[in-house]
C-alpha cells in the first residue's frame, strides 16, 4: 500500500468553488488558482472522509456496547468537519471540540458549524483549550485522527494525553485514533495524488531514525501550473504500534484492538478496516487502534 493511501479522501462529491471576494488583479485577470484557494476546503477535500470515519465510530461502538453513541468529543479538531458530521447523524448526537488554534476554530464555526441547522449548531461545543488539560463532560467516544496526537513526541506526555483521554470516557467509552507505518515511513519521500480540481502532495521531509522524529508537509498544485507550498506542516514522532499499544495499556485501557485496512486490487487501501493480531509487512499501512475504557 502506497504511503499516500494514509489520507482518508472524498470520493466522487463535488465541492463549491475555493474562489475568493477580489481575486482578480489589475487589468482584469484572475490571480493564480493558488492564491484563490482556501487550504482548510482542500484539507478537508483531499484528506479527510468525516462520512466513512463516522460510519467505522458509530457502527464499532454499537457493536461494542449494544447501542448507540451520542456524545463525542473531538480532540485536535481543527475545522471542526468530523464533529459537525455527528450531530448530522441523529438528533440525539452532541459533539464537542477541542484545539489550541482558535483561528481554525473560527473558520469551522463559519464554514462547517454555520452550515449547519439551528438545532444542530446547538449541539456542537467548541472549546479552544489545551488537550492535556481540557476537562469536559463524560462522553461515550473520544477522537484523536489524522495522526494528531503524534505531536506529543515524549512518552511521558503522550502517557499523560491517553490518562486524561480515559478520564474523559464514561464507563463504557471508547477512544478511536488512527495510526500509519511501513518502510516508506521511515524514508524521505514525496507523494502525489490527484484530486477533482487540484494535486495533493504528501511530503516526508525529515525523518530522524534514532528518535522517530519527522517533519511533513502538504502541498497543493493546480491545473494553471500555481502551487501552494507547506499550507501544512506537521512535526512528529513516528509511535509504533506496540509502544501505542504499552501506552494505552499502562494508562489505564482494558483491551486495545487493531483494525486493519484492506488493500483493492492495485495494492491500495479500501477503505475497510478489519480487526487483526498480525499483519503482513507492508511499505505503507494505516490502522485504526480501538480503546475500550
Amino acid at each position: 500500500m502506497s504511503t499516500a493511501t494514509k489520507n482518508k479522501k472524498k470520493k466522487g462529491k463535488k465541492k463549491p468553488s475555493d474562489k475568493k471576494p477580489g481575486a482578480k488583479r489589475k487589468g482584469g485577470k484572475l490571480a493564480p488558482m493558488a492564491e484563490r484557494a482556501d487550504r482548510h476546503k482542500l484539507y478537508q477535500e483531499a484528506v479527510q472522509n468525516v462520512e466513512e470515519e463516522i460510519d467505522f465510530v458509530d457502527e464499532r461502538f454499537e457493536a461494542m456496547r449494544g447501542r448507540k453513541a451520542e456524545s463525542l468529543r473531538e480532540d485536535f479538531c481543527g475545522t471542526a468537519n468530523t464533529a459537525c458530521e455527528w450531530v448530522r447523524r441523529r438528533t440525539t448526537n452532541r459533539a464537542i471540540g477541542v484545539d489550541l488554534d482558535n483561528d481554525v476554530l473560527q473558520w469551522g464555526r463559519e464554514n462547517n458549524i454555520g452550515k449547519l441547522d439551528e438545532e444542530a449548531k446547538s449541539r456542537v461545543n467548541l472549546l479552544n483549550e489545551d488537550v492535556l488539560t481540557v476537562r469536559t463532560e463524560p462522553v461515550d467516544v473520544l477522537l484523536a485522527m489524522n495522526f494528531s496526537y503524534w505531536l506529543f513526541q515524549e512518552r511521558t506526555t503522550l502517557l499523560n494525553y491517553f490518562k486524561s483521554v480515559r478520564a474523559a470516557l464514561k464507563d463504557d467509552g471508547v477512544f478511536f485514533c488512527d495510526a500509519y507505518g511501513g518502510w516508506d515511513a521511515h524514508r524521505t519521500i514525496t507523494e502525489a495524488r490527484d484530486c477533482e480540481r487540484f494535486e495533493y502532495v504528501w511530503d516526508q521531509d525529515e525523518f530522524d531514525p534514532i528518535t522517530h522524529r519527522m517533519k511533513c508537509f502538504i502541498h497543493f498544485k493546480f491545473p494553471d501550473g500555481s502551487k501552494m507550498k507547506k499550507a501544512f506542516s506537521y512535526e512528529w514522532r513516528l509511535w509504533s504500534l506496540p509502544e501505542l499499544r504499552e501506552l494505552l495499556a499502562e494508562a489505564g485501557f482494558s483491551k486495545v484492538t487493531i483494525y486493519w485496512e484492506g488493500a483493492d486490487e492495485d495494492g491500495d487501501g479500501n477503505g475497510e478496516f478489519e480487526p487483526v493480531t498480525e499483519a503482513e509487512s507492508d511499505p505503507g499501512w494505516i490502522c485504526y487502534l480501538v480503546a475500550e475504557k
